[in-house]
């Protein structure tokens, strides 16, 4: 069972997983650095470690104690328990979920691995935004995406804010960094998938025409918020598709065309 530790100094060395939370660059450097990931919330936090990730240690106020318990009891980190203040001058926000833990990370799959058994595969270039990370690795859970794949450039899935968007779907569909970009596409081709750049241009084939979901491999390339795909990416695409629009609406949130997109593709798909 877990040590149950009462803290009531924000600078005791403990806590230091914890501190600057809001602090994003601070985190972006830290984090990955370190080997570590902060799950926020209690659904969160079971999820991570469903998912096989091993609890660094626990940060609770004492309303979530009972209902951690049998998480506490399950595991051998540590859990300092803190007052709600407390809690916010060492996080930097109001902790109101009550409960966060520190996890271990665990080493990324390569590409290659990652495409060996997969058949529906997204790639992101440049998603920056944590929101939309974490929304897009929802909805790639959610609608049948086997796999994702990053830029060297996008954020990190692992990113408080990017979980907690996710609710834990971050832990469910395994992820690989694409070591150049965007000549590390030639392996996801090389791999039998077929590249498939969603935009917005009018030169682009609807999903309808394209019909993605008769086909065998499909890797459906997503670029950032607002730019969408670089001139370099949609080069490198097969085929590029677009997502019918009406009402002089030109494009959706990057986190909704991902969504659209990734029924589109899904294989054995269900009929609304």
């Amino acid at each position: 069972m877990a040590e149950l530790i009462t803290i009531d100094d924000p600078d005791d060395p403990r806590l230091t997983d914890y501190t600057g939370l809001t602090d994003v660059e601070l985190r972006r450097r830290r984090e990955p650095a370190e080997g570590l990931f902060i799950a926020e919330g209690e659904k969160v936090i079971r999820r991570a470690g469903e998912a096989g990730y091993a609890m660094r240690s626990m940060l609770l106020s004492a309303k979530w104690i009972d209902t951690m318990r049998d998480v506490i009891e399950e595991s051998t980190a540590p859990v300092y328990r803190i007052d709600p203040e407390l809690a916010e001058r060492v996080t930097g926000y109001h902790v109101h979920r009550g409960a966060l833990a520190s996890m271990q990370r665990k080493p990324l799959p390569t590409a290659r691995a990652l495409l060996a058994g997969a058949r529906r595969v997204a790639v992101m270039e440049s998603v920056n935004d944590h929101t939309n990370i974490g929304a897009i690795f929802r909805s790639a859970a959610a609608l049948g995406m086997d796999a994702v794949l990053l830029s060297p450039d996008c954020a990190d899935p692992l990113y408080r804010r990017s979980v907690k968007v996710s609710m834990g779907a971050v832990f469910s569909v395994p992820y690989a960094r694409l070591e150049t970009w965007p000549k590390g596409l030639d392996s996801v081709r090389e791999a039998g998938f077929t590249l498939l750049a969603l935009t917005p241009d009018e030169k682009a084939r609807t999903l309808d025409e394209c019909a993605p979901h008769t086909m065998d491999r499909v890797a459906l390339m997503l670029g950032a918020e607002g730019e969408g795909l670089s001139r370099q990416a949609l080069a490198a695409a097969d085929e590029w598709v677009r997502i019918p629009m009406s009402h002089g609406v030109d494009s959706l949130n990057v986190g909704a065309a991902a969504a659209v997109a990734f029924y589109a593709v899904a294989t054995g798909r269900p009929q609304l």
